[in-house]
């Protein structure tokens, strides 16, 4: 027996490995006829306090990074899912992704990136490992 999702949530960062991970959210979402979630998050750690106090470069990144995961959500429906949203949070990208954005759109399956692209996130095993522990639904780690 295999499981069909209806809702899949997919964490992109531009790294290698969140790139195969959105390449797996949308193979695995044109083959279940699921909806498709994009998130990414904008880190507070790699902004210096300076520009943290500077609420329109904070703006503007957030603005960018909203801007840029469009990008990914064309990809998604020139591919034949639908529907396809967006989502920008700030924070730690495994608190982030489990606290506010799982109990808020209620996906039934998350798949991220073994390893992220920058930041305090490079190190993003141990928040791929974090969201496979905490997440309350099933959690593919692609690499």
């Amino acid at each position: 027996m295999t499981t069909q999702f209806k809702h899949i949530l997919v964490g992109v960062d531009d790294s290698p490995d969140a790139l195969l991970a959105f390449k797996y959210a949308i193979h695995q979402a044109s083959q279940d006829h699921a909806e498709l979630d994009i998130v990414s998050v904008l880190e507070n750690q790699a902004i210096n306090v300076y520009q943290a106090l500077t609420k329109d470069f904070i703006h503007g990144k957030r603005e960018e990074l909203e801007r840029h995961i469009q990008g990914y959500a064309h990809q998604a429906i020139a591919a034949g899912v639908h529907p396809v949203h967006t989502i920008v949070v700030e924070g730690e990208p495994g608190e982030a992704i489990v606290g506010d954005v799982i109990p808020q759109i209620h996906p039934d399956l998350l798949i991220v990136g073994s390893r992220a692209k920058k930041g305090v996130s490079r190190h993003f095993g141990s928040q791929a490992a974090y969201m496979a522990k905490y997440a309350p639904i099933s959690v593919l780690v692609v690499r």
